[in-house]
């Protein structure tokens, strides 16, 4: 649902779903976007192992964290 004030867009109103789709999607491209410009500036990337490893620790970790409580 879009509102326009006097023609030029003042206000745009969305339920409270397509606000958290839409932040979710704009922080995702700014992550993608720094991303790249890491890699052109010569950055070191990770490799799927070093990624999913990386993710596995971090289950783990949340894991045991809800298990402490």
């Amino acid at each position: 649902m879009h509102n326009l004030k006097n023609a030029e867009g003042g206000l745009v109103a969305m339920d409270i779903e397509a606000f958290a789709r839409h932040k979710s999607m704009l922080h995702l491209r700014e992550s993608l976007i720094s991303a790249e410009e890491g890699r052109l500036d010569g950055k070191k990337g990770y490799s799927i192992e070093e990624v999913s490893s990386m993710m596995n620790e971090a289950v783990k970790n949340m894991l045991e964290g809800q298990l402490k409580k």
